[in-house]
């Protein structure tokens, strides 16, 4: 019997290969980190996800300079290189909009995003060998999608065509369900609502009785994020009796 980080690699490598392989619209670009950036994933894997982990946190999408960059989620090239300490190359690089290059580790802009989720953890946990009993933070999608117009803007992946949503989320729910499945955690966080819409039906998919409870999204696009969001998210998770208040 394969052992649980074996399993979640080989389960991970094998979604990374059928995302790719969807034919996605011809107005976009697409980025997919779990191949170009795949050792970096493999290695926070190995590193940082846990069977029977307390909490999953689950994000949405990679950002532009968070794991599009690095292969991790939310991951903030600060936190990756000083907190992670996870340190590899990116291999077979996409045709990039010139406003979203791909630098890896050597990218000088910031995710905001990643920065605030991954300061809040690093704050109650400040080695990074302690927090993965605790908390496994993963992404609902892998994928990247640039508009090819002049902006260069992020495309969620609501914003897909249908057609192309639909057989990108079919792939992305049986994956959710699947490292449920495989990492046991007691409790799921949805970062964001559509995180929490996602891990809300694929409770009920699998009639788990995992706890489902959501935070505001860290996304400086979100003004109440933008307004003490570290505090508004302690005093949810305190609430919510996934984290004790100490």
């Amino acid at each position: 019997m394969r052992d649980f980080t074996t399993s979640l690699v080989e389960t991970t490598k094998e979604f990374a290969k059928l995302c790719s392989e969807i034919e996605y619209s011809d107005d976009v670009y697409v980025y997919h980190p779990l191949l170009y950036a795949w050792d970096f994933h493999k290695k926070y894997i190995e590193q940082f996800v846990k069977q029977y982990t307390e909490t999953l946190f689950l994000g949405m999408n990679p950002g532009p300079f968070g794991m599009a960059q690095t292969g991790i989620p939310f991951g903030e090239v600060s936190v990756v290189k000083d907190y992670l300490c996870i340190d590899e190359s990116l291999k077979n690089l996409p045709a990039t909009h010139p406003k979203r290059p791909i630098e890896g580790l050597v990218c000088s802009r910031s995710e905001v995003s990643g920065r605030r989720l991954w300061g809040l953890i690093q704050k109650r946990y400040p080695l990074s060998s302690s927090f993965s009993e605790h908390i496994a933070v993963m992404n609902y999608c892998p994928v990247v999608f640039v508009d090819k117009g002049s902006t260069g803007k992020n495309i969620i992946p609501e914003k897909l065509p249908i057609p192309i949503r639909k057989e990108l989320e079919q792939l992305c729910d049986e994956y959710l369900d699947e490292i449920i499945r495989i990492i046991k955690p007691t409790s799921v966080v949805g970062i964001g609502q559509y995180a929490l819409k996602k891990l809300k039906a694929s409770v009920s998919r699998t009639h788990s009785t995992i706890y489902v409870s959501s935070i505001l999204h860290p996304s400086p696009a979100n003004p109440k994020a933008n307004k003490g969001w570290e505090s508004i998210v302690e005093s949810v998770l305190i609430e919510e009796n996934i984290w004790s208040d100490v």
